[in-house]
């Protein structure tokens, strides 16, 4: 495990497209699979990674809390299967009944989604607005696996809530930290290491 941050992706950013299946489906999701809500969350997570284990709960709660909002929430796993059969999408199936997900769980088996969003580690958290332009790139909030602050959501929350509520959503913007994607051997990006 290779502690890793947030590239932090310059703000304004438009989101990149992506054409991924659904673990649980295998019904093909794109960005026009969210065109109705107001606002998208896009979340890169995995399984094995404690530092999702550490999380993987209100990350349920948020999908509860945020069901019948104009939220649309999709979490994608880019992580390499071969190595990290945990993060396979199989084993992502049963993560997602386990938890009672009720947001899409998409696969990046070739990477090239992680790649567009310049996502770095699990968990890594971005939020877009109605124009689909970024607002919020970040931590979930404080807490860490050592740290013993408790998971509250806060920061992702109070952006989230910012956009729905059509506010601006404040720059100061602390990086997500967790485990580095795990990329397959000779695809690792240019930001990465």
């Amino acid at each position: 495990m290779s502690l890793t941050a947030s590239t932090m992706l310059p703000l304004g950013t438009k989101a990149p497209d992506f054409h991924l299946p659904e673990v649980v489906s295998g019904k093909a999701t794109s960005l026009s699979t969210f065109a109705d809500k107001k606002a998208l969350l896009v979340m890169f997570i995995c399984r094995h990674c404690p530092f999702v284990k550490h999380v993987e709960k209100e990350l349920a709660q948020l999908g509860k809390d945020y069901f019948t909002s104009d939220l649309a929430i999709v979490a994608i796993s880019a992580n390499d299967a071969k190595n990290y059969p945990d993060d396979a999408p199989d084993s992502l199936q049963a993560f997602v009944a386990e938890l009672g997900f009720n947001f899409t769980l998409c696969y990046d088996e070739s990477q090239e989604t992680a790649k567009a969003y310049t996502a770095a580690c699990t968990p890594d958290f971005f939020v877009f607005d109605s124009d689909r332009q970024l607002v919020y790139r970040g931590q979930l909030d404080d807490s860490r696996p050592s740290n013993g602050k408790p998971v509250t959501g806060a920061d992702l929350r109070a952006a989230i809530e910012a956009v729905l509520a059509s506010k601006p959503v404040t720059s100061e913007q602390k990086p997500s930290v967790g485990c580095n994607i795990k990329w397959k051997p000779g695809n690792q990006p240019s930001y990465f290491g």
